[in-house]
C-alpha cells in the first residue's frame, strides 16, 4: 500500500471512528424533517437478525440491520455513514458533518439529519435495500442514491476507490 493510499484510508477511518465517538457522546438532534419518503414503500424491513452482531442493545426490527458503520465515496471523497441504536451521523472528508436519527417510519427505514453549516445534500434518506454487506440509500436533494460497505472491525472495506499518489 503507497503512503498516499494509507493516509486516505486512515482518514476515512478517523473520520467513521470520530463520528461513532459523537454519536455515542451526544444526545443528536432529532433532525425531524418530515417524511421525506416518495410514498414508496421501500422494501421489507429487515429482519431483526440482520447484522445482528452490531446492533445496538434494545435495538430490533429495522433499525437493527442499519446499525454499524457505512463507507462509500461521492467527489473523491469518503462519506462514513455511521448508526448506533436510533442515532445517525454522515461524516465527509472535508469536514461535513451532520447528525439526526435512523429508523422505522411509516413502514419504510428513514434516515434525518441536520448537517452542520446548514448543507442540504444528506438531510433526508430513505432506505432502499440493507443487508450484511451492503445499503442503499436514496437521498433527498442533489446526492440521489448512493451504496455503501459496512466497514467490520475499525477495518475499511476493501474495494474503496483510493486517490492516486501524487509525484
Amino acid at each position: 500500500m503507497t503512503t498516499a493510499n494509507a493516509r486516505v484510508r486512515g482518514a476515512a477511518l478517523a473520520a467513521g471512528l470520530a463520528g461513532a465517538l459523537a454519536l455515542t457522546a451526544c444526545g443528536g438532534g432529532s433532525g425531524d424533517g418530515g417524511s421525506g419518503g416518495s410514498g414508496e414503500k421501500a422494501g421489507a424491513p429487515a429482519s431483526p437478525g440482520t447484522s445482528a452482531g452490531t446492533a445496538s442493545p434494545g435495538v430490533t426490527g429495522a433499525a437493527a440491520g442499519l446499525q454499524g458503520s457505512w463507507i462509500t465515496t461521492a467527489d473523491g471523497k469518503i462519506v462514513a455513514l455511521v448508526v448506533t441504536g436510533k442515532q445517525a451521523g454522515v461524516f465527509v472528508t472535508g469536514g461535513t458533518v451532520c447528525s439526526g436519527t435512523a429508523g422505522a417510519e411509516d413502514r419504510m427505514q428513514m434516515i434525518h439529519l441536520t448537517c452542520r453549516g446548514g448543507g442540504k445534500e444528506r438531510t433526508t434518506g430513505m432506505v432502499d435495500s440493507v443487508n450484511g454487506t451492503t445499503l442503499k440509500v436514496t437521498w433527498s436533494g442533489e446526492t440521489g442514491q448512493e451504496t455503501y460497505t459496512k466497514a467490520e472491525g475499525g477495518k475499511l472495506p476493501s474495494g474503496l476507490p483510493t486517490a492516486p499518489a501524487k509525484r
